[in-house]
């Protein structure tokens, strides 16, 4: 690429590599020569994952086979944005994808946490957090609102906890999560996704 395309930007992470076409038929003859340099080296380009995409945006609003496309847990795709001055606007970026949600919820699922009550709070922050950290700070860095969801799905299971816990909030769901919420609010430390929260609330 250096050598014979150094007009054409891009970006590498092992074999996962992205390059940005100015037009359908660069990108077309791109993916010929790449298929022919690879096959030189007795490689051959993934058949499904080798694509051409369209990057949509507010200047690109036609239809094209291919849209999206998913890259180190994330999914690239037109999103309606909002600028600071408050305009929306739609451009091409990247949030966390479908399947990473769902890693995420089956590896929640693992972990019980609505069983573990002879655990405090603190346990399991401690336990886990570190965990609920990571995600939140490799995900949260773009399109935020794309994770909400999944930590709606977290507290959910804390109330579910709570309700085992606590023989006062036992059959009171929501009492049990206006409970949580107050604890969030004076320590938001103790779950990751809670300090996200309150950053979006503007707290």
């Amino acid at each position: 690429m250096q050598r014979n395309h150094p007009d054409i930007l891009g970006e590498r992470y092992a074999d996962d590599a992205v390059c940005h076409c100015q037009t359908e038929a660069q990108a077309q003859s791109l993916r010929q020569e790449l298929k022919q340099r690879v096959a030189a080296c007795r490689l051959e380009l993934h058949p499904q994952k080798t694509t051409i995409v369209d990057c949509q945006d507010d200047d690109r609003r036609g239809t094209y086979p291919n849209e999206r496309f998913d890259l180190l847990g994330y999914t690239l795709r037109a999103r309606r944005s909002k600028t600071r001055w408050g305009k929306y606007f739609v451009n091409f970026s990247p949030a966390a994808s479908a399947e990473a949600t769902r890693d995420f919820r089956r590896e929640l699922r693992r972990w019980h946490l609505h069983t573990r009550s002879d655990n405090s709070l603190e346990d399991l922050s401690r336990r886990f957090n570190p965990v609920l950290r990571g995600w939140v700070n490799y995900y949260s860095r773009v399109y935020k609102s794309a994770l909400y969801p999944t930590f709606q799905h977290v507290d959910r299971i804390l109330v579910r906890w709570a309700l085992r816990k606590d023989q006062r909030l036992r059959g009171h769901q929501r009492r049990a999560a206006h409970w949580l919420r107050r604890i969030a609010r004076r320590q938001p430390d103790l779950f990751a996704p809670w300090r996200l929260w309150q950053a979006a609330a503007g707290r």
